[in-house]
């Protein structure tokens, strides 16, 4: 399984938090990743984003289908977004737009096994592969990438 870990481009300072928008920078960052990852993305990608606005205005950057869950919000454990992404065994690869430090622990956990807090840069993705080896789960990561990186 591919698991897709987006954290949200640059928003406001406003309240309320589930309702701050891109900032002009935080569009043009969402545009610039999405660019970078629609030719590389599998088709039948499922994409997932908090309900937030800003995780919403990153995830339709990409100019496809998503779905606002709920588990994925400001909040949310390392533990939900893998229920909800269904790692590692769900059939299709999975797109998660979502929050830090969630996102972080979720880097962690799957890296280390281990719980703890990773940055992942706003507007940047990390891209994980599960696969089996020996009877045993191996994550590989295959690309971090930050919009200023690309």
């Amino acid at each position: 399984m591919e698991l897709i870990l987006w954290r949200h481009a640059e928003a406001e300072d406003t309240t309320p938090d589930l309702s701050r928008e891109l900032t002009d920078r935080g569009r043009k960052q969402a545009a610039h990743m999405a660019d970078w990852l629609n030719p590389r993305l599998p088709p039948d990608i499922r994409i997932l984003a908090s309900p937030a606005t800003r995780t919403r205005q990153t995830a339709q950057a990409l100019g496809r289908e998503y779905e606002r869950v709920s588990a994925l919000t400001l909040g949310a454990s390392a533990e939900d977004v893998l229920v909800a992404a269904g790692w590692p065994d769900a059939p299709y690869p999975v797109l998660i737009v979502g929050h830090q430090p969630t996102l972080g622990q979720v880097a962690m956990r799957l890296l280390t096994g281990r719980t703890g807090d990773l940055t992942v840069k706003k507007g940047s993705i990390w891209w994980f592969q599960g696969r089996e080896r020996a009877g045993q789960l191996q994550v590989v990561l295959r690309a971090v990438a930050a919009p200023d990186w690309l």
